[in-house]
């Protein structure tokens, strides 16, 4: 059944749900259930916008008797790890391609799949302000390098300056932001966490606050006299984060980079 025009805003998470279908069903589901939820908010009293949610209704219940005995859908909270989870794999992947000047149509993808994912989440409740940092900068990323590309143009590796805003229903594939000439980025020891410091038009990523990027092989060997401040250990926590979540794909190096990251904070007080 052809999507309404009324619901083109979750015509890209139905396309997640159908690509994932058998690869997993869990992200198939749920990004079917965001797609329902929201199509509910945007039309749900015209015919065709009816005929079509009902549809998916069904599906949906079908669905989640298929899926009775798995605990990302019977519980809410693993559900919620399952698809973050796989939203940071699909940003770690598109993060580490970015960071090595590997530009392609996959990483453009998992870029904008990892926000589709992000979108997802709030299926379960408020975006967390990390999780709204990361949608904006990977839907960003996947607009940018998509037109850096498509104008012959090569794309600026790593965080950079965002300009513009992205709406959520654009895709890669819609008209964005041209490729600009991206601004030097700078970062300090004692600098705010990433998502601290945003604006409607300057955005900046803290390097390693996504995903890692180069570790320096020798780290200190002792804390000595370092004084840590709470944003310190705040970062800390964030990169032995990433690095279980990195674990649970069985994706050691990142895992190690970030570890390595953390530990040279903690003793240290820098990155």
């Amino acid at each position: 059944m052809a999507l309404p025009p009324q619901l083109k805003a979750v015509q890209h998470h139905l396309r997640t749900a159908q690509e994932h279908e058998q690869r997993d069903p869990v992200v198939a589901y749920y990004c079917r259930l965001y797609a329902m939820q929201t199509g509910m908010k945007l039309d749900s009293k015209s015919p065709e916008c009816r005929k079509f949610l009902v549809k998916l209704m069904d599906q949906l219940e079908t669905m989640k008797k298929e899926l009775s005995n798995n605990e990302s859908i019977t519980q809410e909270i693993v559900g919620h790890a399952h698809i973050e989870n796989y939203a940071l794999k699909m940003f770690l992947y598109a993060d580490n391609e970015d960071r090595s000047g590997r530009f392609h149509k996959n990483m453009i993808k998992s870029f904008y799949t990892a926000s589709l994912l992000i979108d997802v989440l709030t299926v379960f409740g408020e975006l967390s302000d990390e999780n709204i940092q990361h949608r904006k900068y990977a839907r960003w990323k996947a607009t940018y390098i998509h037109n850096c590309l498509k104008n012959g143009e090569t794309p600026q590796s790593g965080p950079i300056g965002m300009e513009g805003e992205i709406d959520g229903d654009e895709g890669f594939s819609a008209p964005g932001p041209p490729c600009p000439q991206p601004r030097s980025f700078t970062h300090t020891p004692d600098q705010a966490p990433a998502g601290a410091a945003a604006s409607n038009h300057n955005i900046q990523i803290s390097p390693g606050a996504h995903a890692p990027a180069n570790t320096p092989a020798e780290l200190p060997s002792s804390a000595g006299d370092v004084r840590l401040t709470p944003e310190d250990f705040t970062r800390a926590q964030k990169y032995c984060k990433y690095a279980g979540s990195a674990l649970q794909y069985e994706d050691v190096t990142t895992a190690i980079q970030n570890l390595q990251k953390a530990l040279k904070l903690l003793t240290s007080g820098k990155e």
